[in-house]
Formats: structure tokens, C-alpha cells, sequence
């Protein structure tokens, strides 16, 4: 299991690093333009802010896979990341609207990569947190 948190954990870091390509990805110069400029910087910020997060979740589980694992504050930190995931991977198929990938090769081969990371992350934790 402590393999599993690791890959995790390499995973995360690397999610939070992709997200400085968002703003180019994603042409927010051009998209962003017309909204007003505190929900410009909102989108930045939360960006960034969901980057952070993920680092530190990834060096979470990277540094601290055994405490999550092995004792009963690390099971509360395991269980409160399987809610995340769990509520994220709901999110991927009741908040995005599928006329977003569906019919479109590359959109669908993320939206299952992403859609199989969320179980996979979701299974993890609910298998630490209620020790299966």
C-alpha cells in the first residue's frame, strides 16, 4: 500500500505541475478577457492555489505514506482524501457536461485517464481509511 501512496503522490506533484500550462492550454488571455479583473486574478489564483495543494498532498503521501497507513490521524488524513477524490470522480461525470469530450477522440481518452486516476486515487484511500 505504501507503493500505491507513492505513485500517488509522484502523480500529484506532476498534476500540480501541468497546471502552469492551463493559462496557454486553456488561451485565458483571449477566453478571460471579457470578465472583470477580480475574476481574472480568481481563476490564477485558484490555480495556483489547487497546484499548492496538490504538491503538498503529493508530498504527503509520498514522505508520510507509512503515518497515513499505520496510525489512526494518518487513517483521518486517508479518509478525508478519499472524500476529496471520491467527490471529484462524482464531478467528472454529473458537474462536466460530456459535450465536452463525447465524439472527440483526445477529450475521451482524458476524460477516461482522469476518470480511472479518480478511482484509482479514491479506492486507495477508502482501502487505508477503513483498513480493507
Amino acid at each position: 500500500m505504501e507503493l500505491n501512496l507513492r505513485i500517488i503522490g509522484v502523480i500529484l506533484i506532476l498534476l500540480a505541475i501541468v497546471h502552469a500550462a492551463f493559462p496557454r492550454r486553456f488561451k485565458w488571455k483571449d477566453e478571460l478577457s471579457s470578465l472583470s479583473l477580480i475574476n481574472r486574478q480568481m481563476m490564477v489564483v485558484h490555480t495556483f492555489f489547487i497546484a499548492l495543494t496538490l504538491v503538498l498532498m503529493g508530498a504527503l503521501c509520498i514522505y508520510g505514506s507509512n503515518e497515513i497507513i499505520h496510525t489512526p490521524f494518518g487513517r483521518m488524513i486517508a479518509l478525508g482524501m478519499f472524500i476529496f477524490w471520491g467527490v471529484r470522480l462524482v464531478f467528472q461525470f454529473f458537474v462536466y457536461s460530456s459535450d465536452l469530450w463525447k465524439g472527440k477522440k483526445f477529450e475521451t481518452l482524458i476524460h477516461i485517464l482522469f476518470s480511472l486516476l479518480w478511482l484509482y486515487f479514491t479506492v486507495i484511500f477508502g482501502m487505508i481509511s477503513f483498513q480493507l
